[in-house]
Protein backbone atom coordinates (compact mmCIF):
# COMPACT_ATOMS: atom_id res chain seq x y z
CA UNK A 1 0.00 0.00 0.00
CA UNK A 2 1.09 3.80 -0.28
CA UNK A 3 0.16 6.46 1.46
CA UNK A 4 -1.42 9.66 -0.25
CA UNK A 5 0.87 13.05 0.00
CA UNK A 6 -2.04 15.26 0.07
CA UNK A 7 -4.44 13.41 2.80
CA UNK A 8 -2.68 10.74 4.36
CA UNK A 9 -4.82 7.98 3.17
CA UNK A 10 -3.02 4.89 3.00
CA UNK A 11 -4.92 3.04 0.19
CA UNK A 12 -4.33 -0.07 -1.52
CA UNK A 13 -5.07 1.47 -5.63
CA UNK A 14 -2.96 4.68 -4.74
CA UNK A 15 -0.96 5.49 -7.98
CA UNK A 16 2.00 7.62 -8.88
CA UNK A 17 2.16 10.87 -11.12
CA UNK A 18 5.50 11.73 -12.67
CA UNK A 19 6.28 14.39 -14.15
CA UNK A 20 9.02 15.95 -16.64
CA UNK A 21 10.86 17.09 -14.19
CA UNK A 22 11.37 13.82 -12.58
CA UNK A 23 9.95 13.99 -9.40
CA UNK A 24 7.11 11.87 -8.20
CA UNK A 25 3.99 11.92 -6.20
CA UNK A 26 1.77 9.31 -4.85
CA UNK A 27 -1.94 10.27 -4.70
CA UNK A 28 -5.28 8.07 -3.56
CA UNK A 29 -7.39 10.05 -6.30
CA UNK A 30 -7.72 12.39 -8.51
CA UNK A 31 -9.30 14.94 -6.58
CA UNK A 32 -5.86 14.78 -4.14
CA UNK A 33 -3.82 14.81 -7.62
CA UNK A 34 -5.55 17.85 -8.63
CA UNK A 35 -5.35 19.48 -5.89
CA UNK A 36 -2.29 19.17 -5.54
CA UNK A 37 -0.56 19.68 -9.08
CA UNK A 38 -3.37 21.41 -11.13
CA UNK A 39 -2.21 25.18 -12.54
CA UNK A 40 -4.07 28.12 -11.06
CA UNK A 41 -5.75 30.51 -13.24
CA UNK A 42 -3.90 33.75 -13.05
CA UNK A 43 -7.04 35.50 -13.39
CA UNK A 44 -9.70 33.85 -11.30
CA UNK A 45 -7.56 31.20 -8.91
CA UNK A 46 -9.48 28.46 -9.75
CA UNK A 47 -7.61 24.81 -10.41
CA UNK A 48 -6.99 24.23 -14.08
CA UNK A 49 -8.63 21.15 -14.65
CA UNK A 50 -9.31 20.84 -18.59
CA UNK A 51 -6.90 22.16 -21.04
CA UNK A 52 -7.30 26.15 -20.37
CA UNK A 53 -5.34 28.38 -22.57
CA UNK A 54 -1.67 29.82 -22.05
CA UNK A 55 -0.93 33.26 -23.39
CA UNK A 56 2.74 34.85 -22.75
CA UNK A 57 3.63 32.00 -20.68
CA UNK A 58 0.68 32.63 -18.11
CA UNK A 59 -2.33 30.12 -17.63
CA UNK A 60 -5.52 30.59 -17.80
CA UNK A 61 -8.65 28.34 -17.34
CA UNK A 62 -10.85 29.58 -20.33
CA UNK A 63 -10.22 32.53 -22.95
CA UNK A 64 -12.27 35.07 -21.00
CA UNK A 65 -9.51 34.85 -18.22
CA UNK A 66 -6.91 35.01 -20.98
CA UNK A 67 -8.49 38.40 -22.89
CA UNK A 68 -9.23 39.94 -19.25
CA UNK A 69 -5.41 39.81 -18.18
CA UNK A 70 -3.57 39.50 -21.34
CA UNK A 71 -4.38 42.66 -23.69
CA UNK A 72 -3.57 42.18 -27.09
CA UNK A 73 -2.76 38.69 -27.28
CA UNK A 74 -5.46 37.53 -25.28
CA UNK A 75 -7.95 39.48 -27.45
CA UNK A 76 -7.43 36.64 -29.90
CA UNK A 77 -7.62 33.80 -27.66
CA UNK A 78 -11.15 32.02 -28.35
CA UNK A 79 -12.62 28.99 -26.60
CA UNK A 80 -13.12 26.37 -29.79
CA UNK A 81 -11.90 23.80 -31.18
CA UNK A 82 -9.39 24.85 -34.06
CA UNK A 83 -9.50 28.26 -33.44
CA UNK A 84 -6.11 29.82 -32.89
CA UNK A 85 -4.69 33.55 -32.36
CA UNK A 86 -3.62 35.11 -36.00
Amino acid sequence: MATCEVCGNDYWMAFEVRTVSGDVHTFDCFECAVHKMAPICEHCQIKIVGHGVEVSGRFFCCAHCARAEEGAQGAEIRDAVGARPA
